[in-house]
Parts: structure tokens; C-alpha cells; sequence
């Protein structure tokens, strides 16, 4: 798909400029040391954890985990100049282009990893992204929260999002990734980068779910599709594609055997009835 190609030919650019630009400066990229993602899967983040939402009002994050739907977990911070928007705009294209809506199927966390950062102004930013999503309902399950500095920490540290200050350029050095989370707070995926399928984020949130939300053709799909950290996205396995063709070819055989075996016993049953 040509997204997908656009963005590999986007990142390929950013490495090959890389490497010339350091050796220009004959320095190091300090700017971006200790900035990344170490991904904790299978860990799970503290719900005790206190922020305040976009009326000020503190809020546990346990508020948000209800046991059964999914998390999607964005750490942004909106004075961002470039790429938090870009983080949050290609978000709510990925979230108009899906059926499913935040607050019904799974929730949406939107935490600012700035402290200095205002519930006012989150507000703000929220009533914008919830006019480009289009979804009125969206509005009851798409959250901006705020924090104090060592919560914010805290959180940072337990699903592995480093981030750093940069005094000389007045902004923060951090990564783009969206963060899914089981309905009790463990961290299932990562999709790094700023657009995301939404055929991927749906996988994300079935399989984050552990098959709580989602069809039947959402745990086909995700059964046949597989994670893949080379690609950033779900991939076809074909070992599986192959056993679930297998087991769907012998059921269509054996339903094909019965009725055969069944109409022939009702021929023979008709034959003996008439010759009795």
C-alpha cells in the first residue's frame, strides 16, 4: 500500500541524511541520546497512577481499565512544534477511517508528558482532534490528561518511553509510537512512527483484548496475520493461513461426506420400501 511505501521512502531519506549530517558537524547526534522506546510487553503500567483530565478534575487511570475493552496509549505534548501534531494527526485519520469508536470498543489515552502542561489547554486540543474525528460519541472515550512530573515519570518508565529536554532548542527530544494496553493495564504492542492502517490498529486492539472486543472474523483475521517489528505492522502468516485452510478443507469435507451418506441411506431405505 502506498502509505506504507511513502513512509519507508520517508525514513529511508532520514538515515541516509543522517550520517553525512554528523559528519558535516563532526559531532554526534547528542540531541537524541537516551531518547527511544524500550518495549516492556507483557508488563504492566501502575493504574494507581493519578492525572487530571480536561476539566481539572484528578482521575486515577484505573478509571479508564475496565478489565475487558483495550487502551490506546498516545504520550505527546502539545507545544510540541512538529511531531506530536503529526503523532495526533494521523491518529484521528487512522480513528475516522475505522468503525469502531473510541468509548464503545476501547479507549483512547492522550497523556501530555509535559508537566507544565494545562487541563485548559488540553481542552483545547481536544475539542480540535474530536472536530477532525467527526465522531460526537468519541468524545466519551478519547481522554487528555495532564500530570505532575514524577507521575508523568512513572509512567514514562514503565512502558519504556524516554524522552529528554533540550535547553538549546526549547523542546523535547522523544519518540512516535501508539501504546496498546489489556483492558488491566498490560502492555500488549507498539506501533511506532506517525500513520498506522487502521486494519493494524484493529488487530492491535483485538489482540490487546485478548479476544474480548472484536467478530469472529477479527480472531480469523488475527490468527492469519501476525506482528511483524521488521514491517511495524501485521503481516500474513502462512503457516497458520495453511493449518486454518487444512481444518476448513476437512470440515467441508466431512459436512460433504455426511450429506452423501445420508442421501444415500434415504435411496436405500426409498429402494427397499418399494420393493417391501
Amino acid at each position: 500500500m502506498w502509505w506504507r511505501w511513502q513512509k519507508r521512502i520517508w525514513l529511508l531519506g532520514m538515515l541516509l541524511a543522517l550520517p553525512a549530517l554528523a559528519q558535516r558537524s563532526g559531532q554526534q547526534l547528542a540531541v537524541f541520546e537516551g531518547v527511544g522506546i524500550e518495549p516492556k510487553l507483557g508488563a504492566y503500567i501502575p493504574l494507581d497512577l493519578t492525572f487530571y483530565d480536561e476539566e481539572g478534575r484528578p482521575v486515577a487511570l484505573q478509571t479508564f481499565f475496565d478489565g475487558r475493552r483495550p487502551v490506546l496509549l498516545t504520550l505527546v505534548y502539545h507545544d510540541c512544534p512538529m511531531l506530536c501534531n503529526l503523532v495526533l494527526d494521523g491518529l484521528t485519520k487512522t480513528l475516522r477511517q475505522m468503525s469502531w469508536t473510541p468509548g464503545e470498543q476501547f479507549e483512547v489515552l492522550a497523556i501530555s508528558f509535559d508537566h507544565r502542561e494545562t487541563p485548559a489547554l488540553v481542552r483545547r486540543r481536544k475539542a480540535h482532534y474530536l472536530e477532525m474525528l467527526g465522531k460526537p460519541a468519541a468524545a466519551a472515550g478519547w481522554h487528555f490528561l495532564t500530570g505532575d512530573s514524577t507521575t508523568i515519570r512513572a509512567l514514562t518508565d514503565a512502558v519504556g518511553f524516554s524522552f529528554r529536554w533540550v535547553p538549546e532548542k526549547q523542546q523535547f527530544a522523544h519518540p512516535a509510537a501508539l501504546i496498546f494496553l489489556s483492558g488491566d493495564g498490560k502492555i500488549s504492542r507498539y506501533l511506532y512512527g506517525l500513520e498506522h492502517d487502521p486494519g493494524d490498529v484493529r488487530k492491535a486492539l483485538v489482540e490487546a483484548s485478548e479476544g474480548k472486543v472484536g467478530t469472529v472474523l477479527d480472531q480469523v483475521l488475527l490468527y492469519c496475520f501476525q506482528y511483524d517489528p521488521n514491517e511495524n505492522s501485521y503481516v500474513a502468516n502462512a503457516f497458520n493461513i495453511m493449518r486454518l485452510g487444512g481444518a476448513v478443507t476437512m470440515v467441508v469435507l466431512g459436512i460433504t461426506l455426511f450429506l452423501f451418506w445420508r442421501r444415500e441411506r434415504r435411496r436405500q431405505q426409498a429402494t427397499l420400501q418399494t420393493a417391501g
